[in-house]
């Protein structure tokens, strides 16, 4: 029985999040399942294109075909910094950092300048490729911005231990920072007109445009960011979060986002699995318990009675048996206060 959101092409209900592991298929059987109404692709940008201007699109190919058939729309989360092919680093300053989480966690990486021209030149470029190929498929949904990021899509740099030091030493300053998201959120605004573009909440570096350490510095760069996209992509803005869970990891980091109900597209994507890590989404040794408090926690409704547009799980979660009653369950909750939006225009965003 289905139990999907459908209506108008506005990103909503239950999403299942698609991990792409080089050499390994895709578990597209988790886009068949009836509560799930889209899905979102997390894939390096290296995967993509490891050789300049000749992708390889067969992972991409198959989401598509399998979104078009069972009428699921798609969210494509690609990413570059640390995974960025060889070819796009070429003669382009980096420098080395960890890989705080993720793929790769723990190693050693060259990672691009954020703000570096040439780097972000060649993002753009593969993003035309991506929009000349599947601009048009009526599935595809969300383009999430990313190039001023580093291991996911998330707006985050690698900031732990000295690292802060390592950015002085390498120049940062919150305006080259901000300049650059300016620049890809205008480039995907423009290479991805029938698509909302979505932003994913992170923060900034605690360096000030003195080169100082400062330690508010980065969120009140992250805000700037975040109002000057949806300045500059009106009605089309989505902002994402995806650091959700019911566990005692980290406190309940959707709060910022959930103050843009009515004003964004706004979604929450989960911290990790909770057939795969239980305790840290809440209730360990039980699947079913962890995943629906951190259900209850991302729908839980603004001061207006409004929720969130979207929620993403990990497909082991989807498939999991013992987890179907719960997506059943997350599946329902969108079925009451849907959020309401001001129709927001775009408008010529501020100069950093």
């Amino acid at each position: 029985m289905a139990c999907a959101v459908v209506g108008d092409a506005t990103p909503a209900g239950l999403v299942v999040v698609l991990v792409s592991t080089p050499g390994e298929p895709l578990k597209l059987e988790a886009v068949e399942n009836p509560c799930i109404s889209g899905a979102a692709l997390q894939i390096r940008w290296s995967e993509v294109e490891p050789a300049e201007g000749k992708p390889d699109w067969s992972k991409l190919d198959q989401l598509f075909a399998k979104a078009d058939a069972q009428h699921k729309w798609v969210q494509l989360l690609i990413f570059p910094g640390f995974f960025s092919p060889a070819w796009a680093l070429k003669d382009v300053k980096t420098d080395t950092f960890v890989v705080p989480y993720g793929p790769g966690a723990g190693s050693s990486l060259p990672f691009p300048m954020p703000w570096n021209k040439l780097y972000l030149k060649r993002w753009s470029g593969f993003l035309k490729l991506l929009s000349q190929r599947y601009g048009k498929d009526p599935a595809f949904r969300v383009m999430a911005a990313a190039g001023p990021t580093s291991v996911s899509v998330e707006m985050m740099l690698p900031h732990q231990g000295g690292e802060l030091k390592q950015w002085q030493a390498d120049g940062y300053t919150p305006a080259k920072y901000k300049e650059a998201w300016q620049d890809v959120l205008q480039e995907a605004a423009k290479d991805f007109p029938g698509q909302w573009i979505s932003l994913s909440d992170g923060t900034a570096l605690n360096i000030n445009d003195q080169g100082k350490i400062d330690k508010g510095e980065g969120l009140r760069t992250r805000n700037e960011i975040v109002e000057n996209a949806l300045s500059l992509l009106g009605s089309r803005f989505v902002f994402q979060n995806s650091d959700l869970s019911a566990g005692p990891v980290r406190p309940d980091s959707s709060r910022f986002l959930k103050s843009y109900i009515g004003r964004a597209v706004t979604g929450l994507q989960m911290r990790t699995s909770a057939e795969r890590e239980s305790a840290a989404m809440g209730a360990a040794g039980d699947p079913p318990l962890a995943l629906r408090k951190s259900i209850d926690v991302g729908m839980a409704p603004d001061s207006s009675g409004r929720h969130i547009d979207y929620l993403e799980i990990y497909w082991p979660d989807v498939l999991a048996d013992d987890l179907q009653p719960v997506l059943l369950y997350g599946a329902s909750r969108f079925g009451s206060a849907p959020p309401v939006r001001r129709h927001v225009e775009p408008k010529k965003p501020p100069k950093f």
